[in-house]
C-alpha cells in the first residue's frame, strides 16, 4: 500500500522549523480583513430557494444521490430520504407549517434537503467542494483511529458532516448530531452526519469566516461524538475557576461550554489562525469585540472569547506560541470597555484569569470520556504545522499555476490558516487569496478517499505502519 500521510503524523515532524510563520507586522492587513468579512456580512445572497414543495423535492432526489460520496448515500441520503417518503406531502407541510420561527425542525428538514441537493445542483460548485474538504479535515482531526490512539472511537456521528451555503443571517451555524440524528420516523434509520452552514457569500467573499469553521467543526460536531465529554469539560471547568477564586463567573463559563470548548478545539486543529481569524470575523459585524456578555446570550462575550484564543494558543507546541498569543491578546485589549458578564461587573484581570483557567482546564485535563486523554493530545499544533503553512503561503500568495500536489503532509486546515494569516499580514489581495485557497482546496477534496467510491468515514485511517522506510531511503 502506498503510504498515506495523517494528521497524527504530522508529529512525527516535529523538529521542521517555520521559515517565519509571525512576520514583523503580522496583522498589518486588518483593516482590510475587517472591511471584507464586513461586505460579506452585509451581503444579503441567500442562495438556492428552499425546497418547500414536497413533489418537486422528492423529484430532485435521485438524481442528486449519484453526486455523493458512497458515505454520504448510504449514511445520509438513504435515511433522510427514507424519512421524508415516510412523512408525505401532508406531513411535510405539517413540519414547515408548525415551525414558525424557521429555526426548528423545519429549518433543519430544508437544511438537510439542501445539503443532499447542492452538490448536484451547481450552486458555487469549486466553494462548496472547498467548504466540505475543510469540514472533513477538521473531523476526522478529531475522530480518525490514528489520531485517537488510546482513545475508543467515538460513540456517534462517525462520519463528517455534510456542508451546505445558505441563511446569511444566521452567519455560520452547525446542526450537531443530536439534531440531524432526530430527522426519522419510528420506523426509518437516522441520519449519521451533521450539517454544517456558511453564508452563499463566503464562497465568494469574507475569507475570515472560514476560520470560524473550526469552531463549528473541530468544536461543536466533535463534542456531540462522544458521550458525556461535554458535561465533563463543564464540570472541569466550573472547578478550575472555583479553585482559583472564581466562583463569581464560574456558572458563566460552565453554563457556556459549548461554544466556549468549541472555540478552544478549534484552535487545536488550525493553530492561531482560528484565534485572530476569529477577532477579524467578529469585528466584521460591529468594528470592535463586544465587552458585554448578556445572560441570554449561549456565547461568552467577544472580549472572553479573544482572551481565550490567547490562552490556548499559549499552550499550543510551536516556537512561535507566545508571540501570537501576545498578538492576539493584545489586539483583545485594543477593544476592552467595561466588562459585564449577565449582571456580573468583572474586571479586567479576573476576565484575563478565568480565560487562562478555562483555557487550561479544558486542553490540558485528562477526561474520563476519552479514556483519560487531554484533548491536546489528540490534536495539537506544532512546528511541523506552521512549517506547511508557510509552504502552503507562498504558493497562495504566487502567480504561479497551483501545483496539483501540495505534499502529503498538507491538509485543509493548513490550507485555511496560511489564507488568513497572508491576508492578514497583506501579502496579497484578499479576494485572489480566497480564490487561489478555493481552488487549493478543491485539488486537496480530488485526492480526498472519503470522496472517493470506497467507503471511506476517515481517511486519517489510510495509513500503513512503516518500521525501515526511513532507513531505506537513506540508502538511497
Amino acid at each position: 500500500m502506498a503510504e498515506t500521510a495523517t494528521r497524527k503524523a504530522k508529529a512525527k515532524m516535529a523538529a521542521a522549523k517555520p521559515s517565519g510563520a509571525i512576520a514583523a507586522r503580522p496583522l498589518s492587513n486588518m483593516a482590510a480583513c475587517v472591511a471584507d468579512a464586513n461586505a460579506a456580512v452585509r451581503d444579503r445572497d441567500a442562495g438556492p430557494a428552499d425546497p418547500r414543495d414536497f413533489a418537486d423535492l422528492m423529484a430532485r432526489l435521485p438524481a442528486a444521490r449519484a453526486k455523493l460520496a458512497p458515505i454520504y448515500q448510504t449514511g445520509m441520503f438513504d435515511p433522510s430520504a427514507a424519512t421524508l417518503s415516510g412523512l408525505g406531502a401532508a406531513g411535510f407541510r405539517r413540519i414547515l407549517a408548525a415551525d414558525v420561527n424557521d429555526e426548528g425542525a423545519g429549518r433543519l428538514m430544508m437544511d438537510i434537503a439542501q445539503a443532499l441537493l447542492q452538490p448536484a445542483e451547481g450552486f458555487q460548485h469549486a466553494a462548496l467542494r472547498a467548504f466540505q474538504e475543510l469540514v472533513s479535515d477538521l473531523y476526522d482531526g478529531f475522530l480518525s483511529a490514528e489520531d485517537r490512539t488510546g482513545v475508543k472511537p467515538p460513540d456517534r456521528g462517525v462520519t463528517a458532516p455534510m456542508v451546505k451555503f445558505g441563511e446569511p443571517a444566521s452567519g455560520p451555524y452547525t446542526w450537531p448530531i443530536e439534531a440531524t440524528g432526530s430527522f426519522r420516523l419510528s420506523n426509518t434509520p437516522a441520519p449519521n452526519s451533521a450539517v454544517v452552514s456558511l453564508p452563499p457569500s463566503n464562497g465568494r467573499i469574507g475569507l475570515m469566516a472560514w476560520s470560524s469553521l473550526g469552531h463549528e467543526t473541530a468544536g461543536h460536531d466533535i463534542m456531540s461524538a462522544d458521550t458525556g465529554l461535554k458535561q465533563e469539560l463543564a464540570d472541569t471547568v466550573r472547578r478550575g475557576l472555583i479553585a482559583a477564586g472564581l466562583r463569581s463567573v464560574a456558572a458563566y463559563w460552565g453554563d457556556r461550554i459549548d461554544e466556549t470548548a468549541s472555540d478552544v478545539l478549534g484552535i487545536l486543529n488550525m493553530g492561531p489562525a482560528a484565534g485572530i481569524g476569529l477577532i477579524a470575523f467578529f469585528r466584521g459585524f460591529g468594528g470592535a469585540l463586544r465587552s458585554d456578555g448578556p445572560a441570554d446570550d449561549p456565547h461568552p462575550a467577544d472580549i472572553l472569547r479573544g482572551f481565550l484564543a490567547a490562552s490556548t494558543v499559549r499552550l499550543l507546541q510551536f516556537d512561535d506560541h507566545t508571540k501570537w498569543a501576545d498578538v492576539i491578546r493584545q489586539e483583545t485589549l485594543n477593544d476592552v470597555r467595561r466588562i459585564t458578564l449577565g449582571v456580573t461587573r468583572v474586571t479586567l484581570a479576573q476576565a484575563e484569569k478565568s480565560a487562562d483557567v478555562v483555557a487550561k482546564s479544558i486542553v490540558t485535563t485528562r477526561l474520563r470520556s476519552l479514556e483519560n486523554t487531554a484533548l491536546i493530545q489528540i490534536q495539537d499544533w506544532r512546528n511541523s504545522d506552521e512549517a506547511i503553512s508557510d509552504r502552503l503561503r507562498k504558493i497562495l500568495t504566487s502567480s504561479a499555476a497551483l501545483p496539483n500536489n501540495f505534499g502529503a503532509d498538507a491538509f485543509a486546515a493548513h490550507a485555511v490558516a496560511a489564507a488568513v494569516q497572508a491576508a492578514l499580514a497583506g501579502e496579497g489581495a484578499i479576494l485572489d487569496i480566497q480564490s487561489r485557497m478555493i481552488k487549493m482546496l478543491g485539488v486537496m477534496h480530488d485526492q480526498n478517499a472519503s470522496f472517493g467510491p470506497l467507503f471511506v468515514t476517515h481517511p486519517g485511517n489510510i495509513s500503513a505502519h512503516f518500521d525501515y522506510k526511513e532507513r531505506l531511503e537513506g540508502l538511497s
